[in-house]
């Protein structure tokens, strides 16, 4: 699956040098204590991830692709997220930072003398969003870790609009084409591109926000055992959830190392699946299904065409279509790039926050693992949830349309809220 249009030969080394970077930009104000302890024990030491990147990087650019011998034999099983699940990771030997890096070092040396030889587009494609999407995971734990271990450097936000996003877009009952075109790199589960016919139905033109969440708590949403399904009522009742994760009693959110009240105006993040389908059944409505987020995001019913992104296939800007950059540290009004609005005018679906649908993830009509089972095909029918537009924490690369992201519908350490849909 060839990708030159993605990371062209000769354009990859700039692109893989850059999430190398902000692999260790992340990591940079970290104590030694910290970057190997398990801040979570969900997530893994972010020693652990290091080397992991290290790891993936030998094994598909060295060993299988440029056919050498892998470079640390002896801590594959290690770093191999198989082999090794994350409730192992913090009670194991692990190699100590510098180790780590000298290991993504020789290796990815090596790496660049492969690229100079097989531009496979795919392979490098792979690499450098399997790095991007471990950046994410990385902000993922260090947001779990107590107050003062992380200060990060963070970039303004943009102001809230004149006037919020409210209401719901209709969209018209017809057929559109999901999933990845094939063209560009994309992963085996956004495969094939096949057309699925939706019935007609209506979506917030903009993301649950903070305020809207108040006010589901004010009206008791988290104690109504009518709003919830029977596994999400035991989980709110056997651990005690009372409002989103990282919210306090006493009214204040955590966000990394800052603790205030949350900003009425701002996506709401932090919630669960089991969380999301109660405030949706609370508003009268329900969770958009997989196939119709991606048909009001990224279908253009006047052209009958598909885009990359909401907007287009411009690649997410920040200042202009998105919250999609890991400096901004926190979600923006909604509302605040209205460039970045759907055909259909759904504002924010890109960027922000992930966004919890109502499909069980599985693969597509005549899906076909590649290049191994484990990425996506292990994880289908188990009980998954989808979710899907990216979070501020997500790489613009990995945002587009197509991607499909997976959790269990308790997990809320994922930057995860939502919007509502109803049946026309």
């Amino acid at each position: 699956m060839p990708s030159s249009t993605t990371t062209p030969h000769g354009g990859a080394a700039a692109l893989l040098g850059e999430a190398r970077e902000r692999t260790f930009e992340l990591v940079e104000p970290l104590s030694d204590e910290d970057l190997h302890r398990q801040l979570s024990p969900i997530m893994s030491p972010l020693v652990w991830d290091l080397a992991h990147i290290a790891a993936y990087e030998d094994l598909w650019a060295c060993h299988r692709t440029g056919g050498m011998e892998l470079l640390r034999p002896d801590v594959a099983a290690t770093y191999d997220a198989f082999e090794t699940p994350r409730s192992e990771r913090g009670e194991i030997e692990l190699l100590r930072e510098a180790e780590a890096r000298e290991y993504m070092g020789q290796v990815r040396e090596e790496a660049l003398g492969v690229l100079e030889r097989d531009g496979d587009g795919f392979v490098w494609g792979l690499l450098l969003e399997h790095e991007q999407q471990h950046n994410e995971t990385m902000l993922q734990a260090l947001n779990l870790a107590e107050p003062g271990v992380y200060a990060p450097r963070r970039r303004p936000l943009p102001p809230p609009p004149a006037e919020a996003p409210s209401g719901t877009v209709g969209v018209a009952a017809g057929p559109f084409e999901m999933g990845d075109a094939g063209d560009r790199f994309a992963y085996d589960n956004e495969r094939p591109r096949h057309e699925v016919d939706v019935a007609a139905f209506e979506i917030d033109r903009g993301p649950v926000t903070n305020g809207d969440w108040l006010a589901f708590m004010e009206d008791g949403g988290y104690a109504r055992r009518e709003l919830w399904n029977e596994e999400g009522w035991a989980w709110r009742s056997g651990d005690d959830v009372e409002r989103p994760l990282f919210w306090r009693a006493d009214g204040t959110v955590q966000e990394f190392e800052r603790v205030g009240p949350p900003d009425p105006a701002s996506p709401v993040i932090h919630v669960s699946w089991f969380e999301a389908d109660a405030y949706a059944r609370w508003r009268g409505m329900r969770l958009p299904t997989e196939s119709e987020w991606e048909k009001a995001a990224t279908w253009d019913p006047e052209a009958g065409v598909k885009r990359r992104y909401p907007w287009g296939d411009e690649e997410p800007d920040p200042a202009r279509h998105a919250n999609v950059d890991q400096t901004a540290f926190g979600t923006a009004p909604a509302g605040s790039h209205p460039e970045g609005a759907s055909a259909y005018g759904v504002l924010g679906m890109t960027g922000d926050c992930w966004e919890w649908t109502a499909t069980e993830f599985g693969g597509y009509p005549g899906f076909r693992a590649f290049p191994y089972r484990e990425y996506s095909e292990v994880f289908f029918g188990q009980g998954y949830r989808v979710l899907r537009g990216g979070s501020w924490a997500t790489r613009p690369r990995v945002a587009r349309g197509s991607f499909r992201n997976w959790d269990h519908p308790h997990r809320r350490q994922i930057f995860a809220g939502l919007r509502c849909a109803r049946d026309a």
